[in-house]
């Protein structure tokens, strides 16, 4: 097992690379979840797109389940990340 002293800085920085992929990656399904929110509001406003009334309420019924998603799984790789480099210190 490695002591914190023989982190170099190369591996510090890996860590915070590791860190911000998992804030990014998290970013993108709240993104997601964005697009998906307003897409189905709008298809429901949208008097000519009408026809599309069940697209717009699958979207709006969809979205939340990727932002739960999406931050369950950042809290999932957040706790997997710090207990590996918690060994580390």
């Amino acid at each position: 097992m490695a002591q914190k002293q023989d982190l170099i800085t190369r591996d510090w920085l890996a860590i915070d690379r590791t860190k911000m992929a998992n804030e990014r990656t998290f970013l993108a399904y709240l993104r997601t979840f964005m697009v998906f929110l307003g897409s189905g509001i709008a298809i429901l406003k949208v008097e000519v797109l009408e026809d599309l009334a069940g697209l717009g309420i699958f979207f709006i019924s969809f979205a939340p389940f990727l932002l739960v998603f999406g931050f369950v799984r950042f809290m999932y790789v957040r706790r997997h990340i710090h207990k590996y480099y918690m060994e580390k210190d």
